[in-house]
C-alpha cells in the first residue's frame, strides 16, 4: 500500500491482520492502517527512549506510564463538576415528550429541511394545538404516527443533544429553535415531567473523580500523541488527528 512509519513499511499483510478487529468502524480499512501507524509511531519512541516490556502492548503502557503525566481530579475539582452538573447527580427524573423529525436525505438536503422545520415550528408558536397534526404530517420518525409522543425518557436515554434540552425545558414548553443532531432536525416539546431527587455529594464522589481523571488522561494522550505524530515521518497516508481506539 506504499505506507511507512519512519522509514519501515508497513505492509498488507499487517493491514489484512488488523483489520479483524475494526469491522465494526464506520471505514475498516481507514482505522486499521491509523492504528498501525499509531502503534508504529508509539514503538518508535518508546525504542528511542529505552523503553522495554515482555511485548508491544507493555512497551506501550510503559512509554504512557513515563511520558504522559495528568494531576488527580482534587476535592475542588469534583465539587465544581457536582454543583455545576446537578442532573447528572439526579435519580428519578423523567419527561414525557413529543417531537418532529425532519431527516436529512438525499432528496431532502439540510437547507430545505430548515426551511420547512422552521416554518412548522412557526405555526406550532401560532396554534400550539397543532402539534398531533404536524407531527403526523411531517416527522419522518415512526413516532410521528403517534402524534409525536416518544413517551417517558429518563436522563441519558436519547443523544446528549437532545437529551440536554430535553431537561431543561418547563412542562408544555416548546423549544424555541429547531434542534440539529445526527438524525436530523427536531421540533421538542416536553408535556410533562418529573423532577428528581439529587444524590448527596458523598455518595458520587467516587464516580466523579474517576470521571475526571479519565477525561483528563484522554486528554493528555491526545495531545502527547499529537506531538509523536507531528515529529514522524509518515508517508503513504494522512492521519486525522490522532484519535484512535488505541489512544482513547
Amino acid at each position: 500500500m506504499g505506507i511507512a512509519v519512519n522509514g519501515v513499511d508497513i505492509t498488507d499483510r499487517e493491514v489484512e491482520q488488523e483489520l479483524a478487529f475494526h469491522q465494526q468502524a464506520a471505514n475498516p480499512l481507514k482505522q486499521s492502517v491509523q492504528e498501525l501507524v499509531l502503534r508504529r509511531v508509539l514503538l518508535d519512541e518508546a525504542a528511542r527512549l529505552d523503553i522495554g516490556g515482555a511485548d508491544e502492548d507493555a512497551r506501550i503502557e510503559a512509554l504512557f506510564a513515563r511520558e504522559v503525566k495528568v494531576p488527580v481530579a482534587d476535592l475542588d475539582a469534583c465539587t465544581t463538576f457536582y454543583r455545576n452538573q446537578p442532573r447528572r447527580f439526579t435519580s428519578g427524573a423523567l419527561v414525557e415528550a413529543r417531537h418532529i423529525l425532519f431527516q436529512v436525505t438525499a432528496s431532502a438536503p439540510l437547507e430545505l429541511l430548515r426551511e420547512t422545520g422552521q416554518a412548522v415550528l412557526d405555526a406550532l408558536r401560532a396554534a400550539p394545538e397543532r402539534f398531533e397534526e404536524l407531527a403526523r404530517q411531517y416527522s419522518n420518525c415512526p413516532s410521528g404516527a403517534l402524534g409525536g409522543n416518544l413517551g417517558q425518557l429518563a436522563p441519558g436515554q436519547t443523544v446528549p443533544e437532545f437529551d440536554q434540552l430535553l431537561f431543561r425545558l418547563a412542562p408544555g414548553e416548546l423549544a424555541g429553535h429547531l434542534l440539529e443532531t445526527r438524525f436530523g432536525l427536531h421540533i421538542v416539546q416536553v408535556v410533562r415531567r418529573i423532577d428528581g431527587k439529587l444524590l448527596p455529594f458523598d455518595a458520587v464522589h467516587a464516580q466523579i473523580a474517576e470521571h475526571l481523571n479519565r477525561h483528563a488522561w484522554q486528554r493528555a494522550l491526545h495531545q502527547y500523541m499529537q506531538v509523536l505524530v507531528g515529529r514522524a515521518r509518515i508517508d503513504g497516508v494522512t492521519l486525522d488527528g490522532a484519535d484512535s481506539p488505541l489512544v482513547q
